[in-house]
């Protein structure tokens, strides 16, 4: 197994963030064009539909009570109170009742079929039952209380279109119309591999020096999170036989790798090293955190490698991948949206700033500063505040964009 060639070299000028996401979105093309997969409405859901759904029915299928009470032709109750005599009972179910006789009732149940003829109900309450006979004690229009055929949907009407992201609410509108299995987008498979002998498992007594591993439990929540399945989880020392290893792995399991760690400048960057041996792209990208970015393809397997600091791993993914992982499932963008500094910010001059922010009532707050190693103030925050690389200082009030968090 090698790394074939792709844009290979180490940058020395550092990209903008667009043009990385360019770079990141040509590379992952194969990824982007994907197939549908039909599946049963019970496994369907947080799938993606990849064409539109019509009813193949009308619902109500049947014209039906939608009371308790009792079933009558209006013009036999148009002055009450009045007695008439109660032929039978319609329970919901299975049914095909007698024509509607004029002038009587029949008791019926929530759902079940209006006889012919038919054309009002009288809820129970409003009737008093004595010797085989009710009196209806409120006159009704033709039409209360029936349930028409169609009245809620229409033959070849769209219920769903593509794209929707399928919920408990459309799956049992698509159980209601009689469908089993619908079309959706397959799901693209990944491996992670994070990387680092300081790395051990969460649970663990940690030697000295040590860290538990937080980026492959992140990255492998944050891929189900967006309806990937997550082919494999790995983890690599420094050594480069046991990065090739995972990495042989990996790419025989999955459509992409993402890795984590291994990409900067120092003395052991087992990534760095064992990709750039033939075809691989490193480079600083203009941002903070995530500066440290990376790009290979290996055995036709594109690879994304990712900086090793939780907070730079995290925002790596929310920048450069969840937007194209979403074209790949056929879900929605994630909308950018915009919010009032609640406080002034200041800048690095020529990185664009993700600072974690939380959104208020009126206006978003930075939660924590700007270092890639603070990782507990992710789960406070729910955007990433996106600070323009020309600005150094942002005043309170001041209108910014604001990325939601998965």
């Amino acid at each position: 197994m090698a790394p074939r060639e792709h844009r290979h070299g180490i940058g020395s000028r550092a990209r903008s963030v667009a043009e990385h996401a360019a770079e990141v979105a040509e590379l992952l093309t194969p990824l982007l064009t994907r197939p549908s997969e039909s599946v049963r409405i019970e496994d369907a859901l947080g799938r993606a539909l990849s064409h539109d759904i019509a009813s193949p029915v009308d619902l109500p299928m049947f014209r039906n009570s939608q009371m308790d009470g009792f079933a009558v032709d209006a013009a036999a109750i148009a002055v009450a109170p009045t007695t008439l005599p109660i032929l039978g009972t319609i329970a919901a179910g299975p049914a095909c009742p007698d024509a509607h006789v004029p002038g009587t009732a029949m008791r019926i149940m929530t759902g079940a079929v209006i006889p012919e003829g038919a054309d009002a109900i009288v809820p129970v309450e409003d009737t008093e039952i004595t010797d085989g006979k009710v009196t209806v004690l409120r006159s009704r229009a033709a039409g209360e209380y029936v349930r028409d055929r169609g009245s809620d949907v229409r033959t070849g009407t769209l219920l769903l279109p593509a794209g929707a992201v399928l919920a408990p609410r459309h799956l049992g509108v698509l159980a209601a119309v009689g469908l089993t299995s619908v079309a959706v987008h397959t799901r693209p498979r990944v491996s992670v591999i994070t990387t680092g002998a300081e790395l051990a498992d969460a649970g663990t007594i940690l030697a000295p020096g040590q860290i538990y591993d937080s980026n492959g439990a992140a990255l492998a929540a944050s891929l189900r999170a967006e309806g990937v399945e997550v082919a494999t989880v790995d983890r690599s020392t420094d050594e480069p036989e046991v990065f090739r290893a995972a990495l042989r792995r990996a790419v025989a399991r999955a459509e992409l790798v993402i890795t984590s760690g291994g990409v900067s400048m120092g003395d052991f960057e087992v990534v760095r090293d064992v990709l750039g041996e033939a075809g691989a792209w490193f480079g600083p990208v203009a941002m903070q955190p995530g500066g440290p970015q990376g790009t290979a393809v290996v055995d036709g397997v594109p690879v994304l490698t990712f900086p090793g600091n939780p907070v730079s791993t995290m925002v790596s993914f929310e920048v450069f991948l969840r937007p194209l992982l979403r074209r790949a499932t056929g879900v929605p963008p994630v909308p950018i949206e915009e919010a009032e500094l609640a406080h002034p910010v200041t800048s690095v001059a020529g990185k664009r700033q993700f600072l974690r922010g939380r959104r208020t009532a009126d206006s978003v707050e930075v939660v924590s500063g700007p270092g890639s190693h603070l990782v507990a103030a992710f789960a406070w925050a729910d955007v990433l505040i996106d600070v323009p690389a020309e600005a150094t200082v942002l005043d309170a009030g001041e209108r910014v964009k604001v990325w939601p968090l998965s």
